[in-house]
């Protein structure tokens, strides 16, 4: 399968932009959510804006050392849409009275740390780092948390703005594989070192201790919604397909990194992977928020008005 063409690529994103103006937020449907939904949606809801939100600092972080002008504007784009999407999960959240006011919904702990790290650090990972993880995420947000929502939410709405989340998002996974294998392109060896030198950066580290107990946190939680197992296992095993599929793809040894520590995430019976990130899962639900700083600025740049 040929690598896509960045520039029609590019010119595709232009041509398909939206807006939340586009849906009518007053339409009928937003009684259709349950009493017995509600609570368990809302928390749902709340942690799916902040990896929209997550997925938004990093592309911005990418479009900074992109390595070209055409891939630069295409991750400066896809960063607004990840921004679009999370206020299209807060006007939701607005639609079904899970907002009070001007209230922003409080991220969980473990994306609170994420949060921070990408404020201090992201701009100082590699692109192939990130362009690595976040195709890993998209694939698993795509096919498992928004299909999972829109199999359980019966609001016409919802489905209307997540046709048009899922359009965006299939464009950020053509493009995220397809860098993967461009990156894969030159000597395995030398890739392979430079890999090792960026495991050992203690940027690199911090990042890892956080992104691990989210992941685990994440995981549990939809599995207790009831996202079954075998959709995560599913989810995996097309990032490994796609990922996989060319020999410059299974040359990029973050892939392969990215590859296991999937595998290893959702498999709960991996308890040599799952007992000492569960300790961190645990260990970091003692830190008092009050000793986090404040949050970034960015994040003040969600809103569920529906603006263009």
């Amino acid at each position: 399968m040929a690598m896509i063409d960045l520039d029609k690529m590019l010119a595709k994103v232009k041509s398909t932009q939206w807006s939340l103006s586009d849906i009518d937020w007053d339409a009928p449907g937003a009684d259709l959510i349950t009493e017995e939904q509600w609570p368990k949606l809302k928390d749902f809801m709340t942690d799916l804006m902040w990896i929209e939100h997550v997925g938004a600092r990093a592309f911005a972080a990418m479009a900074k050392k992109a390595p070209t002008d055409t891939l630069r504007e295409i991750y400066t784009y896809f960063h607004a849409e990840e921004q679009r999407h999370a206020n299209v999960e807060m006007a939701l959240m607005k639609r079904w009275g899970m907002l009070d006011g001007d209230e922003l919904p409080e991220p969980n702990i473990n994306l609170r740390l994420i949060i921070e790290w990408l404020d201090r650090h992201s701009d100082e990972v590699p692109v192939y780092v990130l362009g690595t993880v976040v195709p890993m995420l998209e694939i698993a947000l795509d096919g498992a948390l928004c299909k999972f929502l829109l199999d359980t939410v019966d609001d016409p709405v919802c489905h209307q703005a997540f046709e048009k989340i899922n359009d965006d998002e299939s464009r950020h996974l053509g493009v995220g594989f397809s860098v993967m294998e461009m990156q894969g392109h030159g000597a395995t060896y030398i890739k392979t070192v430079e890999m090792a030198a960026q495991i050992a950066n203690p940027r690199v580290i911090l990042g890892i201790a956080s992104y691990f107990p989210l992941l685990n946190k994440m995981r549990d939680n939809v599995v207790a919604m009831g996202l079954s197992e075998e959709k995560l296992y599913a989810c995996m095993e097309k990032f490994e397909k796609i990922g996989g599929r060319t020999r410059e793809g299974r040359s990029n040894p973050w892939f392969q990194i990215i590859k296991f520590h999937s595998r290893w995430m959702v498999d709960r019976n991996n308890k040599f992977y799952h007992v000492p990130v569960d300790a961190l899962v645990k260990a970091t639900s003692y830190i008092p928020r009050k000793l986090l700083p404040a949050v970034p600025s960015w994040v003040k740049e969600l809103t569920y008005e529906p603006t263009a």
